[in-house]
């Protein structure tokens, strides 16, 4: 995944570009970068590995030093960014978040007309650095903003610094979101609108699907008119949106709310079932609350997490250490789980790892049940488009395991589309099985159209590829 921030200010923006980045830190775990463009000193740029070390610990001195009244920041789950880059269309710093399916297509293509890629460690192309190589084959700035958009299979929003401005362009169908706030110095640009609030800023709008805009201190102005379709990413809602934040007008922490009560309504579980209804800290909490006030059963803490030294969910970025991290961070409030029949919510199961020892450390602090009710229908597929998991093989989905095993290694589409079906036998079958191999006492998901309708826009501008496997 990744975030980003960017200022345009009659003054400094350093402060502000500062914390409107680490603002989102919740969203990436590798580096964090910061360019900023001073019409004395020009471009000045820094990036810092953050797997060990939050962005403002690393960032503090930059703060300080840097200036400049336009500026971009990112939080990256990957590529080292943001990139300056010198080109026929002058000076510029760039960041991308996104995910580029065809890259390896894309870079043979740019390669053939002459330009060259510095090779990440493992030997991977820096995305970034393809998407200003794809800038950089047309005449016009925009125009190569807009190529690269086309030619790219998946998602990418682009942000430009140039002396002139910041160009903004949101993915051509919007799966992440860009929104644009105000105050009396200036604009900012934000994947997350909590981000700028305490900064100052009023929202201003959301661009939309795939349009371009060029912001100044002065305004933010529309170059290339948005696109008609959308498909904003559903995930954002369920687990990866601060519960301070919105989407198209849609609050994260309600929509969790709802979805909780949706859960509730159909579970029909009530106080002679389970004692008490927790979440799995923190982006389980809203949906347990909705699901508490829905059914009546109080609402409780039974494990509470530890941030202080750990204070980012994803680090460190290698699976087994994450796995233990997790663990660690949970601290169980035994008089709230000795004897206690538990409803659990989580937003998601992804591989199952994780709450599989959830569930097992509730077993052991003494709890006699633990009822598992995932927010998101059980995930099929892997994220084409914004890399919401670090999973690399649909076999790392517990769902896709359970189909594999019972089906064998070829599983035609149909019987996806079967599986993904909460009213067929073999959707049963697959909780049972997830059920068995995690060690729940109940295993009941979200259903999809629940899920839905707790967000509250129409379905065909929402993506639910990992669910349904739909485009």
């Amino acid at each position: 995944m990744g975030g980003f921030f960017a200022a345009a200010l009659k003054s400094d923006c350093m402060f502000d570009l500062f914390f409107g980045t680490d603002y989102h830190s919740h969203l990436g775990t590798r580096r964090a970068g910061m360019a900023v463009f001073d019409s004395r000193h020009g471009f000045d740029r820094s990036i810092h590995n953050i797997e060990n070390s939050p962005f403002r610990t690393k960032f503090e001195a930059e703060m300080k030093e840097m200036t400049g009244n336009l500026g971009i920041g990112c939080i990256s789950d990957y590529e080292p960014q943001p990139l300056i880059v010198r080109s026929h269309h002058g000076t510029y710093a760039i960041t991308t978040v996104g995910k580029i399916n065809n890259i390896d297509d894309l870079a043979s293509k740019i390669v053939s007309s002459g330009a060259h890629f510095l090779e990440m460690s493992g030997g991977s192309i820096n995305a970034t650095e393809l998407v200003a190589a794809m800038i950089n084959q047309k005449d016009h700035l925009i125009e190569g903003i807009q190529y690269a958009q086309e030619m790219i299979d998946g998602s990418m929003t682009i942000l430009v610094l140039t002396p002139n401005g910041v160009y903004i362009a949101r993915d051509r169908l919007g799966r992440t979101p860009v929104v644009v706030g105000k105050k009396d110095d200036g604009y900012c640009a934000s994947f997350e609108p909590f981000a700028y609030r305490n900064l100052g800023y009023e929202t201003v709008r959301e661009l939309g699907p795939g349009e371009i805009a060029v912001m100044t201190p002065e305004a933010v102005t529309t170059l290339v008119q948005p696109g008609k379709k959308m498909r904003i990413c559903t995930f954002l809602w369920i687990y990866y949106g601060y519960p301070s934040s919105f989407y198209e007008g849609i609050s994260v922490e309600e929509m969790r709310y709802r979805c909780g009560e949706s859960m509730a309504k159909r579970d029909g579980y009530g106080r002679e079932e389970v004692d008490i209804v927790a979440g799995v800290p923190d982006s389980g909490t809203a949906h347990a609350i909705g699901y508490a006030n829905a059914s009546g059963v109080p609402f409780s803490r039974p494990f509470i997490k530890y941030t202080p030294t750990w204070p980012r969910s994803f680090m460190p970025t290698i699976q087994e250490k994450r796995n233990l991290i997790a663990k660690m961070k949970m601290l169980p409030v035994h008089e709230l789980i000795d004897g206690k029949r538990i409803l659990l919510i989580d937003d998601s199961i992804v591989r199952g790892t994780q709450l599989r020892e959830t569930t097992e450390f509730l077993y052991k602090s003494g709890a006699k049940e633990v009822h598992v009710r995932p927010a998101c229908p059980p995930i099929l597929f892997g994220c084409k488009y914004i890399n919401f998991s670090r999973s690399t093989s649909e076999m790392e989905l517990i769902a896709r395991r359970v189909i594999n095993e019972e089906e064998g290694a070829e599983v035609e589409r149909s019987v996806l589309d079967d599986y993904a079906d909460p009213d067929s036998g073999r959707y049963r079958k697959m909780l049972d099985r997830i059920c068995e191999q995690l060690g729940f006492t109940t295993l009941s998901f979200n259903r999809l159209d629940d899920m839905l309708d707790a967000v509250g826009i129409g379905r065909e501008n929402l993506c639910t590829y990992c669910w349904d496997g739909k485009e």
